[in-house]
C-alpha cells in the first residue's frame, strides 16, 4: 500500500540547530541525505514539510506507473520508517504559506508555526499550463504528481480517446503510458520537432517516426487554440479550426520554478529563487536547492544539477567543506523516452561554420547518432535508439579530451578501446544514473565496500532504479571495479525477498513443517524470524495453493482487493464484477444487475473486455449487500487468480464455427474458477482460427481447428506487453482440453515466480520443455499435477460468501474519516 501520513507528531527538540526543509521532493530529501552522510544528524533537528501526503518518491518514474511497468510502491525512495529512523519530523500533506525571515518562523496552511535556525527551500517546479480557453473543464490533467498519475490511470480505464499537449519528455511519456492501455492518443507540440530542448530537428524527426509506430498520432508545429466542451472537455481546437476529439486531455507543456513561498517571504526572485555559489538566498540562513532556484542566471530541470547543489549545501551547512561552492553543472541527459533510449549532451547540432558534425541516421530502425566537434573537442552528442557509445562520449564530453582522427570511431567500434577501457577512463565524478544522481565513484565505492553483484550495488546506491537506461553502464562499472569477479546474487532466485529460499525448496520446507500461516513461515524460515511486509502477499498465495483445504488467514497478508474481493477505485469505492461464464448471460441476470445498479446508486455500469458487466462506484460497506442482491458468484476481476474465459459464439450461431467454443469456455471457467495463481490468468476459446475472442494472445488460448481438434496455446499477452502464445499441443476432444489446461495451470502455480505472468513464465522455461513435461510426461509429473489441481477444485468456495460470514468483524467496515483512530479487528 502507498505510504501516506496525515501528520507526524512533533518530537522533543534538543539543543541542536533547527533545520526546516520546505519540500519533500527529490532535491530536498537528497540534501537531507547528503547532510546525514556528513554527520548532520548530530548537528540538526530536522523538520520536513511536503505538500503531498506521502513519503519521498521518484517523479521520473511516474510514467512507468502510468504504463503499468512499475507499481506505486516501487517508486518510493524513502519509506516513512526512514524518516523516523533518522529522527526527521515529517509534516506530510502540510503546505507552507510563508516564512517570517525576521522572526525565523515558518507559517503553514494549517495555522501552525515552526521556528528555524536554518531554512531550506526545495519547492521544486509546477506544471506550465499555456493560456487557453477551457482549462477549467473536467477531464483536464497535468502530469507531475502521484495523484496526477492515479487520475490518468482512472481516466484510461473508462475512456478511449486522449490528447496530450506537449512533445517534450513528460508529454511523450504520458502519451506512451496511455497508449499502452489501448487508448487512441494524439499528441500536439507547438515547436517543429519533438523534444526540441534536447534534440536537433533530424533526431526529432526520427523520434517522431518511432513514436508514431507506437500508434500515437503526432502533430508538430501546431499551437493549441483552446479546449472545447461544456462541463467536460470534448476536444482540442487547433488554429485552423479543426478539432481533435478527446475524452480527456493531458497538459505537459513544460515546468516553471515554484517560487510562491519565496515571493511571499520577500526573497529575491527572478525566474527562480536567486542563490549564490553556496546555495544561499538573499537572506542569511535561508538556502534553496533544486528546480526552484536560479543560479548565475540559470535554472535547471534535470536531476544531475540538483544532486550537485545538494552536495555543496551539505558541505557548507555541516562544515565539512566550508569553502564548497556550486559553479553550475555541465548537463548531459540519459533517459528512456516511451521505451526509446536517448542520450543528449551539449549542442544538438553545429552552431558555427567551423564546427564539425558526424551523423548516422537509420530512421526505419529508430536510430540517430551524431557528434558535434569544435577545436578538436566534443561539444555535443546525440544518441537515439543506440546508446552503446554513451560511456565513451560522456567521458570525452566531461573531460574535454582530444578526439581520435577517425571521427566515426566516436560512434562505432572501429578498433577503438572497448567499453571496459572506456569505463576505466571515466572520471569518478561522472554521473552514471541521472535519475538518482549516482556517480561512477559511488558505484566503485560500493564495490570496494563489499557489493560485488548488480543487485547489491543497486540496493546500496539506487543506481539503475530509475528509468533503467543506465543499467548496462552500471553493470560494466561494477564488473570493472570487481575485477570481472561479479558474484551471483542468490536473492534473485528467492520466491519472496524476506525468506532466502527458492520456490521449490521453500515449498518443501513448508510441507515438511506443515506451516499454514504467513507468520509461521516467517517464524520458522526467515532470518531471525523477522517478518517482511513485501513478502506477505506472495506467501499467502503460495500457502493457499499448497493447502487447498484451508490456511490460517491473516488479513495483512492480502491486498485490499483480496481482502474485500473487489477492485478498489481512485475515490475509495469498489468495482464489482459478477461471473458470466463464457460471456453468456440471461434476461434475469441483467434485470438483477440493473436493479442493483439503481438501488446502490452505482456510478457506472460497463461491459468489460472479458465479456462481463462491471458495477463501478460501490461503497465498501455495501459490498456484502450488493453480492446478496445479485445472487451471482464472484468473477475474480480483482485477484491474482484464474479470472475469466472469453469465448466467441462457436457452432450454435456462427456459420464459420468448427467447435462449440461457448460450452467449452463455460466448462473451463466452471472447473477452474478462482484458482489461485502467481499472477492473474485470462483465457479464451474460439470456434475457429478467425480468433474473434483473441485466444492467441491470452495466458491460455484454445482454438478449434476442425475435425474435432483443438489447439492449446500458452503464454500470450495483449496488455502493456504484446505476445502471441506458443502452441503447446493439439488434442482431439474437449475433455483433453480441460485436462491439459488444468495441468498447465497447476504447473505454472508450482513453478512460476510470484507476480510472473505466463508470457514471462513460458519463454523462461521454453515451450518445448513445458510440452515434454505436460504432454509427454517426461518427468512423471503429470499425475501429481492433475491430482493437486483436483484437490484445489474440490475445495472451491465462492469468496463472496464472506459477505454473510466475514473473516474479521471489520472486513467490510467503511473507512474512517481522517484523524479518527482505527480499531484493530
Amino acid at each position: 500500500m502507498t505510504e501516506t501520513l496525515e501528520r507526524a507528531i512533533p518530537r522533543q527538540r534538543g539543543s541542536r540547530r533547527r533545520l526546516v526543509v520546505v519540500g519533500n521532493g527529490m532535491a530536498g530529501i537528497r540534501a537531507v541525505e547528503e547532510l546525514l552522510e556528513r554527520g548532520g544528524g548530530d548537528q540538526f533537528d530536522i523538520t520536513v514539510f511536503g505538500d503531498e501526503p506521502y513519503g519521498n518518491y521518484n517523479r521520473i518514474m511516474l510514467s512507468h506507473v502510468l504504463s503499468g511497468e512499475e507499481t506505486e510502491e516501487g517508486i518510493f525512495l524513502n519509506s516513512l520508517a526512514w524518516y523516523t529512523e533518522n529522527s526527521i519530523d515529517l509534516r506530510a500533506g502540510v503546505k507552507v504559506d510563508r516564512v517570517d525571515r525576521f522572526a525565523k518562523v515558518v507559517h503553514d496552511a494549517d495555522g501552525g508555526t515552526t521556528p528555524y535556525d536554518t531554512l531550506l527551500l526545495a519547492t521544486g517546479s509546477t506544471p506550465f499550463f499555456p493560456a487557453m480557453e477551457g482549462l477549467h473543464l473536467d477531464g483536464v490533467f497535468g502530469f507531475r504528481t502521484l495523484d496526477d498519475a492515479r487520475g490518468l490511470l482512472a481516466a484510461a480505464r473508462t475512456h478511449r480517446r486522449a490528447v496530450v499537449i506537449g512533445g517534450g519528455l513528460l508529454g511523450l511519456e504520458a502519451a506512451h503510458g496511455l497508449a499502452t492501455h489501448g487508448l487512441q492518443v494524439e499528441l500536439v507540440h507547438s515547436p517543429q520537432h519533438l523534444m526540441n530542448q534536447q534534440l536537433g530537428p533530424e533526431a526529432g524527426r526520427v523520434l517522431r517516426r518511432t513514436i508514431e509506430d507506437l500508434g500515437i498520432r503526432v502533430h508538430t508545429g501546431v499551437r493549441t487554440k483552446g479546449l472545447r466542451g461544456t462541463d467536460r472537455v470534448t476536444g482540442v481546437e487547433l488554429p485552423d479550426g479543426s478539432v481533435l476529439d478527446a475524452d480527456f486531455v493531458v497538459i505537459a507543456a513544460g515546468i516553471r520554478p515554484n517560487v510562491d513561498v519565496a515571493l511571499r517571504s520577500g526573497l529575491d526572485v527572478e525566474r527562480g529563487v536567486v542563490v549564490d555559489d553556496r546555495m544561499r538566498t538573499s537572506h542569511d540562513d535561508v538556502y534553496a536547492v533544486g528546480e526552484c532556484v536560479q543560479h548565475r542566471g540559470q535554472t535547471y530541470g534535470l536531476v544531475a544539477p540538483l544532486w550537485d547543489q545538494a552536495g555543496v549545501l551539505a558541505d557548507h551547512l555541516t562544515g565539512t567543506r566550508p569553502d564548497a561552492e556550486y559553479h553550475g553543472t555541465r548537463t548531459s541527459t540519459k533517459l528512456k523516452v516511451a521505451g526509446v533510449d536517448v542520450v543528449a549532451m551539449g549542442l544538438p547540432g553545429p552552431e558555427r561554420d567551423e564546427d564539425e558534425v558526424v551523423v548516422f541516421s537509420e530512421p526505419h530502425r529508430g536510430t540517430y547518432l551524431n557528434v558535434v566537434i569544435r577545436d578538436d573537442r566534443l561539444v555535443g552528442a546525440t544518441l537515439l535508439g543506440d546508446v552503446r557509445r554513451a560511456a565513451t562520449l560522456t567521458r570525452l564530453f566531461d573531460q574535454g579530451s582530444p578526439l581520435p582522427a577517425e571521427r566515426m570511431s566516436l560512434l562505432f567500434d572501429l578498433g577503438a578501446p572497448g567499453e571496459e577501457a572506456s569505463v576505466a577512463e571515466l572520471h569518478d565524478d561522472v554521473q552514471v544514473c541521472n535519475c538518482n544522481g549516482v556517480t561512477k565513484g559511488t558505484i566503485v565505492g560500493a564495490v570496494a565496500g563489499g557489493c560485488t553483484s548488480m543487485t547489491a550495488v543497486m540496493g546500496k546506491t539506487k543506481a539503475g532504479k530509475g528509468c533503467g537506461s543506465c543499467k548496462p553502464l552500471v553493470e560494466q562499472i561494477t564488473a570493472w571495479a570487481a575485477g570481472g569477479d561479479l558474484t551471483v546474487d542468490e536473492s534473485v532466485n528467492w520466491y519472496v525477498p524476506g525468506v532466502p529460499l527458492a520456490k521449490q525448496e521453500l515449498m518443501a520446507r513448508i510441507r515438511a513443517r506443515e506451516l499454514r500461516s504467513v507468520s509461521a513461515v516467517f517464524r520458522e524460515l526467515a532470518p531471525g524470524g523477522v517478518e517482511d511486509a513485501k513478502s506477505k502477499m506472495g506467501l499467502t498465495s503460495l500457502l493457499r495453493m499448497m493447502w487447498p483445504d484451508g490456511i490460517e488467514e491473516e488479513r495483512d497478508g492480502r491486498y485490499i482487493n483480496d481482502r474485500v474481493h473487489a477492485n478498489i477505485q481512485r475515490d475509495g469505492t469498489f468495482s464489482v464484477v459478477p461471473q458470466m461464464k463464457g460471456g453468456v448471460t440471461t434476461p434475469e441476470q441483467l434485470r438483477k444487475i440493473a436493479d442493483v445498479a439503481d438501488k446502490y446508486d452505482v456510478g457506472m455500469v460497463k461491459v468489460t473486455g472479458g465479456q462481463r458487466i462491471d458495477l463501478l462506484g460501490v461503497a465498501k460497506e455495501d459490498l456484502p449487500k450488493v453480492w446478496k442482491d445479485l445472487g451471482m458468484p464472484s468473477g475474480y476481476a480483482y485477484g491474482k487468480s484464474f479470472r475469466t474465459v472469453k469465448t466467441c459464439v462457436g457452432t450454435d450461431f456462427c456459420r464459420f464455427g468448427l467447435g462449440d467454443s461457448t460450452q467449452l469456455g463455460i466448462d473451463l471457467e466452471t472447473r477452474y474458477q478462482g484458482v489461485e495463481a502467481p499472477a492473474k490468468l485470462k483465457l479464451a476459446v474460439v470456434g475457429c482460427p478467425r480468433n474473434c475472442a483473441e485466444a492467441y494472445v491470452k495466458d491460455v488460448g484454445v482454438v478449434a481447428v476442425g475435425a474435432g481438434k483443438w489447439e492449446i496455446h500458452v503464454g500470450g499477452a495483449a496488455g502493456a506487453t504484446i505476445r502471441k502464445g506458443d502452441l503447446l499441443t493439439t488434442v482431439d476432444s474437449p475433455e483433453a482440453v480441460l485436462t491439459l489446461v488444468g495441468r498447465f495451470i497447476q504447473f505454472y502455480r508450482e513453478w512460476g515466480n510470484w507476480l510472473e505472468r505466463t508470457y514471462e513464465f513460458v519463454p523462461r522455461l521454453g515451450v518445448e520443455r513445458i510440452r515434454r513435461v505436460l504432454v509427454d510426461d517426461s518427468d512423471g509429473l503429470a499425475a501429481g499435477l492433475d491430482e493437486r489441481m483436483q484437490a484445489t477444485v474440490d475445495n472451491y468456495r465462492d469468496p463472496w460468501q464472506e459477505g454473510a460470514e466475514p473473516v474479521t468483524t471489520g472486513q467490510f467496515r467503511p473507512a474512517l474519516p481522517l484523524g479518527m483512530p482505527a480499531v484493530r479487528s
